[in-house]
């Protein structure tokens, strides 16, 4: 599977960036926003970098990773953010997400949204997909991220899509 969405087994670990040639649409990425309010549409995006960041409140990684992503978030106001809650209960979200991000979130309690990445599956919690002014999947982040190592997949994908 992985060969067939542009990298080789080798590129198979918990980064994998995959060539301007190389990248698969994103499925649609839809949903209401965890602190009410509206909705989100990923197809609204189109001609910005967009970063994903599948969390929940229950996933320790994940509040390792926090301040990184809101510190690149705010580095870089030109690309968009989501996060996107799975797999959690409301309360809990929301009262992690308080402290966490700027940027907003999809609650996705059931983890519906994952399940359209097909080609390259966002399995485990953290994980992070940098997304192609083109609405590519440009990269997937298997593993809590930290500032530097995102802030230079960000930068590549920017500057190559």
């Amino acid at each position: 599977m992985l060969a067939a969405a542009g990298c080789t087994e080798q590129d198979a670990g918990p980064v994998v960036k995959y060539e301007p040639d190389k990248r698969v649409p994103a499925p649609a990425v839809t949903g209401e926003l965890l602190e009410g309010g509206g909705t989100y549409d990923l197809a609204s995006k189109r001609g910005s970098v967009v970063v994903i960041n599948f969390w929940a409140s229950w996933c320790g990684p994940c509040r390792v990773e926090a301040d990184d992503l809101e510190a690149v978030h705010k580095d870089l106001p030109q690309v968009e953010f989501i996060g996107i809650n799975t797999r959690d209960e409301k309360d809990k979200a929301l009262a992690f997400d308080a402290d966490r991000a700027s940027y907003p979130s999809i609650f996705d309690p059931a983890g519906r949204i994952a399940l359209e990445f097909v080609q390259v599956p966002p399995n485990v919690v953290p994980a992070t997909l940098i997304i192609d002014r083109d609405g590519r999947i440009a990269a997937v982040i298997r593993k809590a991220i930290l500032k530097d190592e995102l802030r230079a997949l960000v930068d590549e994908v920017a500057g190559r899509s």
